[in-house]
């Protein structure tokens, strides 16, 4: 009974219990990310469709946008992502596509001011920039929560408890064209 007791007094001070929190919290985060995408791919079909009425003839970028959804739908998602940086780059990728993609889509929408005023369309639209912000917050509140549970793996002494329990560093999202998108973009309103 007194080894049982010491056991858990000793457990409970190495960190193990924060380990418990701090990876469900990671999970969870990493749920909210995957719900935004998944928003967002739910929302794509009807804005390219919408589009499609008003833009039949740019037709490869419409492609474009549907095949990046079809990667990014196609990705199984899975909690061991977290724990494979391949399978997270990999998903990092697909998303970054369909970001791609779905730029290009806005360029066509500007050349089709009719398109623009369509009351549809702009709901549509509407709900895609509120599911990108969405993203971003989720995207966010992830790193913030791997940021934290990476620090308590690191640190002494839990980091020794990290060691004898298995518990690694998680990856975090990263951008892989930091140097294009360190560059201000050039804005020009001339034809």
């Amino acid at each position: 009974m007194l080894l049982a007791f010491a056991m858990a007094a000793l457990l409970s001070g190495c960190g193990y219990n924060q380990f418990q929190t701090r990876d469900e919290a990671v999970k969870a985060a990493w749920g909210e990310v995957v719900n935004q995408y998944q928003r967002r791919a739910d929302l794509i079909p009807n804005l390219v469709n919408t589009v499609k009425g008003y833009a039949s003839h740019e037709k490869e970028t419409l492609e474009s946008v549907t095949r990046a959804r079809a990667a990014a739908t196609s990705f199984q998602i899975t909690p061991e992502v977290l724990n494979n940086p391949e399978a997270f780059q990999k998903f990092q990728q697909v998303q970054g596509e369909l970001s791609g993609a779905l730029s290009r889509l806005m360029v066509v929408v500007e050349k089709y001011p009719d398109l623009k005023a369509d009351a549809s369309f702009r709901d549509l639209q509407s709900q895609l920039e509120g599911t990108e912000n969405r993203i971003t917050v989720a995207r966010q509140r992830y790193i913030v929560s791997v940021q934290e549970y990476n620090v308590h793996v690191r640190s002494f002494p839990t980091n020794l408890t990290a060691m004898l329990f298995g518990y690694d560093v998680k990856p975090s999202f990263t951008v892989e064209n930091e140097k294009a998108i360190s560059t201000a973009p050039t804005v020009n309103f001339g034809k």
